[in-house]
C-alpha cells in the first residue's frame, strides 16, 4: 500500500500549532527574563512591618 499525500487541513493545523508553540516559548522566555531581572536587582530589600 503506497503512502498517501496529507490532506491540506493537515498543513493548516501544522502551521498553527507552530504558531502555538512559539508563541509559547515566547511567553516562557518572557517570565524568565523578568524573574532575572528581578532576582538581580541590586536595591532588593525585605518590606519592612509596623508591627512592634
Amino acid at each position: 500500500m503506497g503512502i498517501r499525500p496529507e490532506h491540506e487541513l493537515h498543513d493548516r493545523r501544522r502551521g498553527r500549532n507552530i504558531g502555538v508553540g512559539l508563541m509559547l516559548g515566547a511567553f516562557v522566555v518572557l517570565i524568565m527574563a523578568l524573574t532575572y531581572v528581578k532576582i538581580t536587582q541590586t536595591d532588593f530589600e525585605l518590606p519592612r512591618s509596623n508591627a512592634r
